[in-house]
């Protein structure tokens, strides 16, 4: 006994950058566009988080390796291959979208705790958005990737609540291996759902940070050798492999859980996250509403690090500064990069003060994201199939393939999106 629970140690220990970047996929906005797909579609959407696995795995296992590879950020690598203009225009767009995104999040969180203990919606957001940044810049790196794997806890209270209710589980298995449009549904509609479920799974934020993810965990390691590429690479395969099942495992939840109490029940519209938690107090009751709202501000504790995190490290590399979580900010080291991080997080909070549509901030940092998300995998599939950058460890034939499809799937989606609008 004692022995498997070591094994079982070791191999939790051995999850990190994967775990948590699938993790932080399902934040407040996640939540929010996977509600909506649940409440206005029904079951008619569960196939597009399966479909999107796969890609989703390829890309962010591009990312992951690259980072690992070179020992450096994707960032740097994009500023070291092509032209400062197209460095340039990926950072800003990444910081414009995390922004918006940082700043749907704080306000979800802060509307969810506000149901859940009265007060003050917007003294929450202040406070969320202090405790988050605060954590970045005084916890070390390993402690502080130590509490962000406990909070991908928070997210099974999804899977509570979907096994708390009685579903025909044969039927949910036909509708989520068995793509088709919902019947009767309007296909404008449907076909922009789609859009937003792909844009939510397979976002750009999320390349920059397992990528360097992957350069902190070993920037100070021995020299490559063909042994210690093979057994990191397995590890990051695994990694990549359960943090995106996760990911998509819990997005699946979702909209079968708003599906079997929110479109049953004829509540087909809902736009942000805490909203859904809402309409599900008096349908599912007060233990679903609980469950559903603790699970937004923990996957929003996840989600903010994360979101500031890999806009620091973008803006950080493409500046040529020298920063990272491990940085000391008391022994001046970093100032750049945590400067990043605290004008990231607190610009989101004051957005949560302005009066803009939470629901437009979601949408055009879902546009942004889908619109950076086709160049940014481009350069990364380039990247890791050339030697110069990756030397013998470029990626192999079956992942090549499995990446450039999901980019022109993701492309497809961005055409699909602008003549659907």
């Amino acid at each position: 006994m004692a022995s498997e629970r070591q094994h079982i140690g070791h191999a939790l220990r051995k999850l990190g950058p994967g775990l948590i970047t699938g993790a932080a996929d399902d934040d407040p906005s996640g939540i929010a566009t996977y509600s909506q797909a649940g409440a206005q579609f029904g079951n008619a959407m569960l196939w597009t988080v399966v479909l999107t696995l796969p890609l989703m795995v390829a890309i962010q296992l591009t990312s992951a390796r690259i980072g690992y590879i070179t020992r450096l950020g994707l960032a740097a690598n994009i500023k070291a291959g092509f032209p400062r203009w197209v460095l340039l225009s990926v950072v800003s767009l990444l910081v414009a979208a995390n922004t918006l995104n940082l700043a749907a999040d704080i306000a979800a969180m802060a509307e969810a705790m506000r149901l859940l203990v009265g007060g003050s919606a917007h003294v929450y957001a202040v406070a969320f958005g202090l405790l988050c940044l605060v954590l970045q810049v005084f916890l070390s790196y390993q402690t502080y990737v130590r509490w962000l794997k406990w909070l991908t806890l928070a997210l099974f209270a999804y899977v509570a609540v979907v096994f708390s209710l009685h579903l025909d589980w044969w039927q949910v298995a036909a509708e989520a291996l068995l793509p088709e449009l919902p019947p009767g549904a309007q296909v404008h509609d449907a076909l922009l759902m789609i859009v937003a479920v792909f844009g939510t799974t397979i976002s750009p934020y999320l390349f920059f940070w397992q990528a360097a993810q992957e350069m902190e965990g070993n920037i100070d390691g021995p020299p490559l050798t063909e042994v210690s590429v093979r057994m990191e690479i397995r590890r990051i395969r695994t990694d990549t492999l359960v943090g995106m099942t996760f990911s998509n495992l819990i997005a699946f939840f979702i909209i079968l859980s708003t599906a079997a109490t929110l479109h049953a029940a004829g509540v087909t519209d809902i736009q942000t996250s805490a909203q859904a938690a809402e309409a599900l107090r008096p349908l599912a009751g007060e233990f679903t509403f609980l469950l559903f709202s603790l699970g937004i501000i923990g996957t929003g504790m996840l989600a903010v690090p994360v979101l500031a995190g890999s806009a620091a490290y973008a803006v950080a590399e493409a500046a040529g500064w020298r920063g990272s979580l491990d940085s000391r900010i008391d022994r001046g080291e970093g100032r750049g990069f945590y400067g990043v991080i605290a004008t990231a997080t607190l610009g989101g909070v004051i957005l949560c003060f302005t009066p803009t549509d939470p629901v437009r901030e979601l949408f055009l940092s879902a546009v942004i994201n889908g619109i950076i998300a086709v160049p940014i995998m481009i350069v990364m599939m380039i990247l890791a199939s050339r030697p110069a950058i990756m030397g013998r460890h470029v990626i192999g034939r079956g992942l090549r393939w499995m990446g450039w499809i999901a980019t022109a799937v993701m492309a497809t989606t961005v055409i699909t999106m602008f003549a659907t609008l």
